[in-house]
């Protein structure tokens, strides 16, 4: 598992046990994945650099049309900022916006080594949750993304940083936070990004250390 004579990990497939972590937020018209529209959906791709630090790479983002039938919440709105039927608002349907952003991910898993994608989000059941609802609406048969594991922000910045709050944890890890900005899929999935680089950056020299003395004994 070690790819560097000085301990270093620098092979993704060797960091989490062949995942490939990438970064999902999603902006909805409300809390229920069956019933209720998904509006944006956001992916950050992740990378180790070679210094051995995980580092964001490539972002996607797009707008997505509301499916036929779906619950969109007035009060969801007034958070996110979305008008889901402006003229101007270049939305693709669900299945279009997955398609791109699995093709993607799916070129990631192969050229990183790993042998499938895990959703990165902040309270990360909830973005999945939504993910997972538009593959069934959709038909898609290739989801690279485990259908359950999820790395959770919350839980990693409430137990490293004593914040749950996505902008909280982010100012407390000395990032840079803009309200106005915030609620858009592309600019949270970009902040949990960072957050996420940090936070396992931070346990990078506990984690090389107990992984250095597991091979050394084994």
């Amino acid at each position: 598992m070690i790819d560097a004579d000085d301990g270093t990990i620098t092979a993704m497939r060797h960091r989490f046990r062949g995942f490939l972590p990438v970064v999902i937020d999603v902006e909805t018209g409300g809390f229920n994945a069956k019933t209720d529209a998904l509006l944006e959906i956001a992916a950050v791709t992740l990378e180790i650099n070679a210094n051995g630090d995980l580092v964001p790479k490539t972002t996607m983002n797009y707008h997505v049309a509301p499916f036929q039938g779906s619950n969109i919440e007035r009060a969801a709105l007034e958070v996110n900022g979305i008008d889901p039927h402006h003229p101007l608002r270049p939305a693709l349907d669900e299945r279009e916006a997955l398609n791109r952003i699995f093709k993607e991910v799916r070129r990631e898993v192969s050229e990183q080594g790993c042998t499938r994608a895990v959703l990165v989000g902040h309270n990360a059941h909830f973005d999945l949750g939504f993910v997972n609802a538009a593959v069934e609406r959709s038909g898609i048969k290739r989801n690279p993304f485990h259908p359950f594991s999820v790395f959770d922000t919350a839980t990693l910045a409430g137990i490293g940083l004593g914040q749950t709050v996505l902008s909280r944890a982010v100012e407390v890890a000395g990032l840079e936070w803009d309200s106005q900005a915030a609620h858009s899929a592309r600019y949270d999935t970009e902040r949990t990004a960072k957050l996420f680089c940090l936070l396992v950056n931070r346990i990078r020299p506990v984690y090389e250390t107990i992984v250095c003395e597991h091979e050394a004994t084994n």
